[in-house]
C-alpha cells in the first residue's frame, strides 16, 4: 500500500509542475566554450546572446566606464545589446562605446512613440546617437495598454513608420516589448512581429497567471523571444525604496536565488534575457549564464512555492490595459 503521506507529496508536486511546461526542444543553440551560449531569434536567421546588454547599464555612467562595460560583454561572448530613448543618456554613452564593434553585434532599439510621425522622428534621433546607419531590430517599447495597441496598428499609427523605415534598410526587424498580456496578444495577432521583449518571470508566472499564455501565442508564430525581469523578485518594498537606483522593482540580490530565477527564464524557448540595468547585476547574470543549466523539475517546484508566497510584479488580467 501506497504511504498516503507520501503519495498526497507526490501527487501535489506534479500538480505544480504543470505549470511549468519548459523544454528547449527545437531551440537551436550554439555553446561556447568560456563564453555565452548563442541561440536562435526566431525565424530571422540570427543567432544572439543568451545574456543582452540593457541600455540601462550604461546610463549615467562615464564613457570611459561605458566603454568598459561594453568591451567586457563582448568578452564574455554577448552580441545582443538593447537600448531606448527613456534611458536617459544611455543612447549617448551606448553609440560611441559600441561603434567599433557595431558591424559584429545585434543592435536593438525602441520608441514609445505611438503615431507614425512621431515614430519616424525618434527613430531618425535615436540612428544619429548610436552612430550607425541602422537597427538590426527596432521595437514599439512598453505597450500596456489596448488602446495604444490599436493606435499602433492603425491608419497613421506607428508601424506604418516601422514598414518604411525597414523597406528604407534602417532597421532590419520589427519587434515590440509589452507590459501586459493583453496588449501583447492584441499586437501579435494584428501583424506578423518578428520579435517580441517581454517579462518571463518566475513570480509573474506561477503567482501572477502572466506569461504562459504569451509564450504560447508567440511560439505558434515562430516569433523570436527575448525576456525581461528574469531576475525580479516583485514590487518594491513598502514606501516604494529602491533597493538599485536603477530598479524600479526590487531585484533578486542573492547569486543563489538570482542563479535559480535566471535559469527559470532560459529554461523555456526564450532567446536571451535582459538582466536588471544595475551594473553589479548585469555582471553577476553574464558569470551565471557561463554555467547555464536548464532547471530541474524540483527547482521549478521550489521556486514556484516561493512565488506563491510573495508578490508578482505583473498579473493578467491586468488593470492597467
Amino acid at each position: 500500500m501506497i504511504n498516503r503521506r507520501r503519495f498526497i507529496k507526490t501527487t501535489a508536486g506534479s500538480a505544480m509542475l504543470g505549470c511549468f511546461p519548459a523544454t528547449l526542444t527545437g531551440m537551436a543553440r550554439q555553446k561556447q566554450n568560456g563564453k555565452i551560449e548563442k541561440r536562435a531569434l526566431g525565424k530571422t536567421g540570427e543567432r544572439l546572446s543568451m545574456i543582452g546588454l540593457g541600455g540601462v547599464v550604461v546610463m549615467g555612467v562615464t564613457a570611459e566606464q561605458a566603454s568598459g562595460y561594453v568591451v567586457k560583454a563582448i568578452d564574455m561572448g554577448v552580441n545582443y545589446f538593447d537600448v531606448a530613448p527613456t534611458y536617459g543618456n544611455a543612447e549617448d554613452m551606448l553609440g560611441p562605446a559600441l561603434e567599433p564593434y557595431r558591424n559584429g553585434v545585434f543592435l536593438a532599439c525602441k520608441t514609445q512613440a505611438r503615431t507614425k510621425a512621431e515614430a519616424q522622428a525618434e527613430m531618425e534621433r535615436s540612428l544619429k546617437k548610436m552612430r550607425t546607419d541602422h537597427f538590426d531590430l527596432y521595437q514599439m517599447h512598453a505597450v500596456t495598454k489596448v488602446e495604444d495597441a490599436e493606435t499602433i496598428l492603425g491608419p497613421g499609427g506607428a508601424l506604418e513608420a516601422f514598414l518604411e523605415a525597414q523597406k528604407a534598410g534602417k532597421t532590419r526587424f520589427i519587434g515590440f516589448t509589452a507590459h501586459s498580456v493583453e496588449a501583447a496578444q492584441k499586437l501579435i495577432a494584428g501583424f506578423d512581429f518578428d520579435t517580441i521583449l517581454f517579462p518571463i518571470n518566475y513570480g509573474t508566472w506561477n503567482a501572477g497567471n502572466f506569461g504562459p499564455q504569451v509564450l504560447e501565442q508567440a511560439k505558434k508564430k515562430g516569433m523570436g523571444i527575448l525576456a525581461l525581469k528574469s531576475m525580479a523578485k516583485g514590487p518594491l518594498p513598502e514606501k516604494g525604496k529602491r533597493i538599485r537606483p536603477k530598479c524600479w522593482y526590487e531585484p533578486l540580490v542573492d547569486e543563489k536565488e538570482a542563479s535559480k530565477a535566471l535559469r527559470f527564464t532560459l529554461s523555456h524557448p526564450v532567446t536571451a534575457a535582459v538582466p536588471p540595468g544595475d551594473e553589479e547585476l548585469f555582471e553577476m547574470a553574464m558569470k551565471l549564464a557561463l554555467d547555464f543549466k536548464p532547471l530541474s523539475d524540483g527547482e521549478a517546484v521550489e521556486l514556484k512555492k516561493k512565488a506563491l508566497a510573495g508578490t508578482p510584479l505583473f498579473k493578467y488580467p491586468s488593470e492597467n490595459a
